[in-house]
């Protein structure tokens, strides 16, 4: 196991920055995910981390060893590519069977070695087919088994369900995270999906134009957003964020619902709020529309669980409520959060 640390650390190409000095300690065997849109900068400070790139300033440090000038295959780390990167005209096994033959193991331990992988995840029966013949599923799980044979110190892993199916992503984030937790290996995974963030990481980094914007619980994210990007980026739908004169008040959706539902004690504000469309989703209903009075025409959404039964009609004005301790606030400049409302 190990710990992974940047410090420092940038990257440009040209004049194009695309990560400008990142900070970052991942605990050893911690699950942690880097967040943000596409162009961010995640998948390069993965990639720097693997030694596939080199960066223009800054330390790299896994295990507490100083690792910029070491090559991939003496960092004691494997990555899982996006594309699954496996050999088209190897079988299962000789895939799995790959990095321990460029290590030079002894012929003898490889089958073994293979099977324990395999066994992990699912796969020995399929030890003789070709990558063709796998559904996304299995080929995933064989980049899996394939990166984890040489026991690394540190799994990365770039966007490694993106090519699988609504379900079935949803199914193969579970069995990863089981795995990760039975191994114990210090894991950094990127995705642009914040519900995969959100079910996945022990902490989330969430990353805009190549810098950090938070690093928290997913917990933490959601509910105490360090700036407004977080906010916006986190959470779907997103957080509501309305504009006033020198700040922008947020509140989650969930939290934003009609007089005299709210389960809370405590003191609340209430807004007059015109439904304009109403979109059912079984458990829950979402309401799009436009407030009234101070925050007149700027557009809110409220997610309503079942238990709410009130009804509600499009182009129809209601008293909604969000409970004041719901309320976030962030500085109308900088969009950095403040603890609250200017006066």
């Amino acid at each position: 196991m190990a710990t992974v640390e940047t410090r420092g650390v940038k990257k440009h190409y040209g004049a194009v920055v695309a990560v400008n000095g990142v900070d970052l300690l991942t605990r050893d065997g911690e699950f942690l995910v880097l967040l943000g849109p596409s162009g961010c900068g995640k998948t390069t400070l993965l990639r720097m981390i693997a030694g596939f790139e080199t960066p223009t300033a800054g330390e790299l440090l896994i295990g507490g060893e100083r690792v910029n000038d070491l090559p991939p295959r003496a960092r004691k780390i494997a990555m899982v590519f996006q594309s699954y990167a496996l050999y088209p005209h190897m079988t299962v096994f000789k895939n799995i069977a790959f990095p321990l033959k460029a290590q030079r193991m002894d012929k003898a331990s490889i089958p073994k070695k293979v099977e324990w992988a395999a066994s992990l995840f699912g796969i020995g029966h399929l030890m003789e087919r070709k990558p063709r013949e796998l559904s996304g599923g299995e080929r995933q799980r064989v980049a899996l088994a394939r990166a984890l044979v040489r026991e690394p110190a540190v799994f990365l892993l770039d966007e490694p369900l993106s090519n699988l199916d609504a379900q079935l992503r949803a199914s193969a984030r579970d069995e990863l995270q089981q795995f990760q937790r039975r191994i114990g290996t210090t894991t950094i995974y990127v995705t642009h999906d914040q519900v995969e963030a959100m079910g996945l990481g022990d902490r989330i980094v969430v990353m805009k134009a190549g810098t950090v914007r938070q690093i928290g619980t997913p917990q933490e994210i959601y509910h105490e957003p360090a700036d407004a990007f977080v906010a916006r980026f986190v959470g779907s739908p997103p957080m509501n964020l309305l504009q006033h004169q020198n700040y922008l008040l947020g509140f989650r959706p969930e939290h934003f619902l009609p007089r005299g539902t709210q389960n809370g004690k405590g003191k609340v504000s209430t807004f007059s709020f015109r439904v304009t469309r109403v979109e059912y989703l079984g458990a829950d209903r979402l309401l799009y529309g436009l407030l009234n009075g101070a925050f007149a025409d700027q557009k809110v959404i409220a997610r309503l669980p079942s238990t709410v039964t009130v009804n509600i009609q499009p182009e129809t004005n209601y008293d909604f409520t969000v409970e004041d301790k719901e309320l976030k606030f962030f500085d109308a400049s900088t969009e950095l959060r403040i603890s609250a409302r200017p006066l």
